[in-house]
């Protein structure tokens, strides 16, 4: 190699060698949001008391949209009535927000949004989800548009799915900001956030214990019934018995705990008009309880396998104890506690379960498939004793 072959070799080395850091420092570039790099929170430094400050969120997917409001240190359901929402899930949606880090960010432009589906929601295709976090004035505090799922491509298949060959979801394309230019990755896919109402509510419910009797009032009367029991472990007995009506016990044996943990999909206005939903008719279920409790149940329409049910709670809390028989003195204070706390817990539950005498609820249809049988369907089945039919006997032939 001669001398002016080694300069020409400098030369490009050196030349090869600035492209490189130039395509470099423009990769890095492009890998960096306005004021937000690798590693930083997504909505930035926020003061430890914003979570406190937060009395809106919107949250607006397409066409739908939910609006979370807190009203006098309730936070609530704006499109279900002001139904009350589920604070666990707020305050942790809301402390997921604030430590949301940037793991990767890219610079876009207006062309590119809909391939991130960070489009601004609405009725086009590849639109994203809006997060809006407002104050008490309803003014937004920090803004946040949820993308597509990012995907990571492994050397493994991933499973047949939703996405098929392209890899496996390890977070979401998100932009922060009004006017952001820059998409960022966080590892949090965020699924709770979504605009459905119904996913919000507070699905505390009432709760029926210590069940004394049950009765079933369909609109025909005939198929109606009703029957209790003298101790919590008592036998079912059924009212009004006819000499030719006896229980079967495997149908009783899930009553004690029919509706022990009742659960609702939705709820709609209590002015829903009742022939919509099928209550101007309804099937009623009254249950009373050795905590003298008495729930009054309408089930209206079923509606794609789900029920329609308003829910009424009274209750007769005697206010003394009756002391039991050769009772100890040294023994009554402590009972008489005992009963007091029992009382106020009691009272307690009284007041909870009364708020959802306001509302219409939307159930599944099998929470009360064990109580809505007619009459006929809780008595044991009676055996078919009719005899075989005798076949005459042939006259003996002469001779025989």
């Amino acid at each position: 190699m001669n001398r002016k072959q080694f300069i020409f070799l400098l030369v490009l080395v050196a030349v090869l060698g600035a492209a490189g850091l130039m395509l470099e420092q423009r990769n890095s570039k492009s890998w960096q949001s306005a004021g937000r790099s690798l590693g930083q929170k997504l909505l930035g430094e926020l003061a430890p008391d914003w979570v406190n400050g937060v009395a809106g969120i919107a949250i607006k997917s397409g066409t739908n949209e939910v609006n979370l409001v807190k009203t006098d240190n309730l936070w609530r359901v704006r499109e279900r009535g002001g139904y009350p929402a589920d604070y666990s899930l707020i305050s942790g949606f809301l402390l997921k927000a604030v430590d949301l880090k940037v793991t990767q960010t890219e610079e876009i432009g207006p062309s590119q949004l809909g391939r991130f589906k960070l489009l601004p929601p609405g009725p086009a295709t590849n639109t994203g989800t809006l997060v809006e976090f407002k104050d008490q004035a309803g003014q937004t505090l920090k803004s946040l548009l949820i993308g597509k799922p990012h995907l990571h491509k492994s050397a493994r298949p991933a499973p047949a799915g939703e996405f098929g060959d392209e890899g496996w979801p390890d977070g979401r394309y998100v932009m922060a900001g009004v006017g952001a230019k820059t998409a960022a990755v966080i590892s949090d896919p965020l699924s709770t956030a979504e605009a459905k109402p119904e996913q919000w509510l507070n699905k505390d419910f009432f709760k029926v214990e210590k069940i004394r009797s049950l009765a079933v009032s369909f609109p025909a009367a005939t198929n109606s019934w009703r029957v209790s029991r003298e101790t919590e472990s008592g036998d079912w007995k059924l009212a009004e018995a006819k000499p030719d009506e006896q229980l079967d016990s495997t149908k009783t044996a899930s009553f004690s705990t029919a509706l022990s943990s009742p659960t609702f999909l939705d709820v709609l206005s209590a002015e829903t008009k009742p022939d919509q939903t099928g209550l101007d008719k309804p099937t009623v279920i009254t249950v009373d309880t050795f905590d003298n409790f008495t729930y009054t149940l309408k089930v209206g329409a079923k509606t794609n396998d789900n029920d329609y049910l308003t829910v009424s709670v009274t209750a007769a809390l005697p206010k003394e104890r009756t002391p039991g028989k050769d009772e100890k003195p040294e023994d009554k204070t402590k009972l008489n506690k005992e009963f007091q706390d029992n009382q106020a817990k009691l009272a307690d539950k009284l007041k909870q379960e009364q708020g959802c005498g306001k509302w219409i609820y939307q159930v599944s249809g099998w929470t009360f498939d064990s109580l809505l049988k007619e009459r006929s369907q809780l008595l044991v089945e009676k055996k078919d004793e009719t005899k075989p039919e005798e076949k005459p006997v042939e006259a003996k032939q002469a001779g025989e």
